[in-house]
């Protein structure tokens, strides 16, 4: 093998192994319930994929797009203008191993947004330039932060997110891991979409690829509890008042 073919197979083995996303710390995978590489062109049924306010989706250049919604559809709403495309995976159970590659592309971050989250308002990871917050019920709680990752726009990042009744922990691959457990994590959404959850930044576009999403057992694995005592401790910080329940 002569040497710029040796450097070239080399090259291709480490940006292989860059684009990995991490493994498992917490669950145990149990059945794969949804795989998509975006290859090839396929239809978004709403029993999957749910567009939310109005934001457009498309597979295209082997990558899951998505925009904002249409200027028509902005001129014609009072709120919910559809600013930042967003999209809920309702195929998520409620227990997961989700692992995907994402980038956020153009468009200026806002107050809430970009974020992943997990069943819409319960469990929420945004990213800032102040650093990336994980956050529970309705954003009233911050349960963990990393203010030294700054996410980079037009970036690819391989992300494992797994939850487990109350806990929950987010691997980004060559940077932090955020990790809680707390009650709100166990709840359902209240509103708004089930399962992965994803917003962009303000007329900005997102990109998702190589998303899988798994099952898990019932136990967690028998190495979780060494690894989470390794883990950052987060005091909670309450950053606004709960909303009123409804009557």
């Amino acid at each position: 093998m002569n040497r710029l073919l040796l450097i070239a197979v080399v090259t291709s083995l480490a940006c292989t192994t860059r684009a990995q996303s991490p493994k498992p710390v917490l669950a145990i995978p149990n059945q794969i319930v949804l795989h998509e590489k975006f290859d090839q062109a396929i239809s978004l049924p709403k029993n999957t994929w749910l567009p939310r306010q109005g934001t457009r989706w498309s597979v295209e250049d082997g990558v899951l797009r998505g925009k904002q919604s249409s200027p028509e559809y902005q001129a014609s709403k009072q709120d919910h203008f559809g600013y930042e495309p967003r999209l809920s995976v309702s195929a998520t159970p409620k227990n997961f191993i989700v692992s995907l590659k994402i980038r956020f592309i153009g468009g200026h971050e806002t107050a809430i947004t970009p974020f992943i989250e997990f069943d819409h308002h319960v469990c929420r990871v945004r990213f800032s330039q102040k650093g990336a917050t994980l956050l529970a019920a309705h954003e009233v709680w911050k349960v963990a932060e990393a203010c030294h990752f700054i996410w980079q726009p037009n970036q690819w990042y391989s992300i494992t997110a797994e939850r487990l009744g109350s806990e929950f922990v987010m691997q980004i691959k060559d940077g932090p891991t955020l990790y809680a457990d707390h009650p709100a994590f166990g709840e359902s959404a209240t509103s708004g979409g089930s399962g992965l959850g994803v917003a962009g930044p303000r007329k900005g576009e997102i990109e998702i690829d190589d998303l899988t999403i798994w099952s898990i057992q019932k136990q967690a694995k028998s190495s979780w509890p060494a690894k989470r005592a390794k883990l950052p401790t987060f005091q909670p910080v309450q950053l606004k008042k709960p909303r009123a329940k409804k009557k």
